[in-house]
């Protein structure tokens, strides 16, 4: 959680262990959606094509993370928060901690209890 920038979940449990995922998948950041507040994109290492299962949301406006036509490789938004931003708003202002090599880490775990997808 970095209160400036985004919200990151996925990947790993409360004890910060990594879950098991499948292969990852192509980048498709240039989709036509920005990395805008409220976004939903998938995180990945420094090769593009990296994501698998770790997402973040924005909590201000990142368009420096749009993938360009221009050799940006960026992020790839997928989704956006519809309702409940303000729930993104209280998670961003939790106290964090560094754990092992993670650092932003809520001191208390927070977990999406249900998501959901719209037409």
């Amino acid at each position: 959680v970095i209160s400036t920038f985004m919200i990151q979940g996925g990947g790993y449990n409360s004890a910060m262990v990594e879950a098991a995922t499948r292969a990852p998948i192509k980048l498709e950041s240039v989709n036509g959606l920005s990395n805008v507040r409220g976004a939903i994109a998938m995180a990945r290492r420094s090769e593009p094509n990296s994501a698998n299962s770790q997402f973040f949301i924005n909590v201000v406006d990142n368009v420096r993370l749009d993938g360009t036509n221009a050799g940006v490789d960026g992020y790839a938004v997928f989704g956006k928060v519809v309702t409940g931003m303000a729930v993104a708003d209280l998670i961003k202002a939790v106290p964090t901690k560094t754990v092992g090599d993670f650092a932003d880490v809520p001191v208390t775990p927070i977990v999406i209890t249900s998501a959901s997808q719209t037409q």
